[in-house]
């Protein structure tokens, strides 16, 4: 499976976020230009093109005021809702996006609303982040430089309520899973939890260490206890228990530059993956975290540039998308099938494996041969490569009792995600 390529003339950031069943399979992607005209771009998959280079085609663009902070689909998935696409930056804008295209694959795409809170003063504090609430898809939050968060009916476009969240700047907000809690991260490096029913009192649940400003914040939808965030400037991804506030049950290194974006699998309560400027994206199992550290990712990941943003698809969770410098790249992700080095992150696809009988858990490389480590069963894969191949030598069990022939495992190999 190679992976999909979009060469964009800038910078961008980019969403794949839960979409309704009838959307086709489509992004959205944010220019990052440091100066007040930017776009958006509505980029859609070909789905008669299997060719990594022509596939991704952009069904629609529209002009931004300044760069997005974020931007992300609505998780609606009501009959007949529409399709709303939502960015911050200066104000909150709605956008409805079209199912439908026409005859060249083009979408259409109509502003909605631009929502501004501050209604007496002629400048506005901009919006760093915002998340759209899956229980309730009219709720939507948005946090500020101003330290406040900001609760939005999306249905009336008018705000619900806004509190000031933390002592500095507000870099990022995530709503749990349900309706009414949500957590906050800022520049004073706490990670602050709320409940809409109850907005009187908060919980600081983690202060980073020096307390250095916290960038990002992801809630592990499918296990709500854990939260995910990481510092400025930091190689580590820190993972916190909120049934065991003010300590990290977890922290993830493996990078050599600094963290920029973190993502939980939609379909896992125990995957996450990380992404930074060391052009890596690592994706980690955390279901052994409560009884050993986490050491080493299970698979990686080789972009040809600093990693800016990543996201996993909710709608379609075999699905990942990364941006680096001017390119956006999505690949399909074989749950099980997938084997890395950790040394050369170099791909590496078993197209003949049993995988009910060798479950891949995760991969090592010494100088010849792969050792997957399982549960219950060690696997040995020993391989040479041959310039941009690899050609399975033998593959044995170290108990003996299976064994596959000689080329029987047809690996494909690829350099970057």
């Amino acid at each position: 499976s190679l992976p999909f390529f979009l060469i964009c003339p800038y910078s961008f950031i980019v969403d794949t976020t839960r979409q309704h069943a009838a959307s086709p399979f489509r992004l959205a992607i944010g220019s990052y230009v440091e100066q007040y005209s930017n776009v958006v771009s509505i980029i859609h998959k070909n789905p008669n093109s299997d060719d990594p280079t022509n596939s991704l085609y952009k069904a629609a663009e529209f002009d931004h005021p300044y760069p997005c902070t974020k931007l992300g689909w609505s998780p609606d998935l009501a009959p007949g809702a529409p399709d709303l696409l939502a960015t911050t930056g200066d104000y909150l804008r709605l956008w409805s996006v079209s199912r439908e295209t026409d005859a060249a694959g083009r979408s259409q795409v109509k502003k909605e609303a631009v929502l501004n809170n501050n209604k007496t003063s002629e400048y506005c504090a901009p919006l760093t982040s915002f998340d759209w609430n899956e229980a309730d898809p009219t709720i939507l939050g948005t946090c500020s430089i101003d330290t406040t968060c900001t609760i939005w009916d999306v249905t009336t476009q008018s705000p619900k309520t806004q509190l000031i969240a933390h002592d500095r700047e507000v870099f990022d907000l995530a709503f749990s899973r349900g309706r009414d809690v949500f957590a906050s991260v800022g520049a004073d490096g706490s990670v602050r939890m709320f409940d809409l029913r109850s907005l009187e009192h908060s919980t600081i649940i983690y202060e980073s260490p020096s307390l250095d400003p916290l960038l990002r914040i992801e809630w592990n939808k499918q296990d709500p206890n854990y939260l995910a965030t990481f510092m400025l400037e930091s190689k580590k991804t820190v993972i916190l228990d909120i049934r065991v506030p003010s300590i990290a049950v977890a922290e993830l290194g493996g990078h050599f530059g600094c963290v920029n974006s973190v993502a939980w699998a939609p379909h896992s309560s125990c995957h996450i993956c990380t992404a930074a400027d060391d052009s890596q994206a690592l994706i980690w199992d955390l279901s052994t975290m409560q009884k050993r550290p986490v050491e080493e990712p299970i698979l990686a990941y080789n972009a040809n540039g600093a990693i800016n943003n990543l996201q996993w698809s909710s709608s379609q969770p075999d699905w990942i998308s990364i941006g680096y410098d001017d390119k956006l790249q999505i690949r399909k992700f074989h749950s099980g099938y997938g084997l890395t080095s950790v040394s050369d992150f170099s791909w590496f696809f078993f197209s003949h494996l049993d995988s009910s009988l060798f479950t891949m858990h995760s991969a090592r490389l010494s100088t010849n041969k792969v050792r997957i480590q399982q549960i219950g069963r060690r696997m040995e894969f020993h391989f040479r490569k041959l310039d941009l191949t690899a050609r399975v030598i033998h593959a044995r069990s170290e108990d003996g009792n299976h064994s596959l022939p000689p080329n029987s495992i047809t690996p494909g190999l690829s350099s970057t995600i």
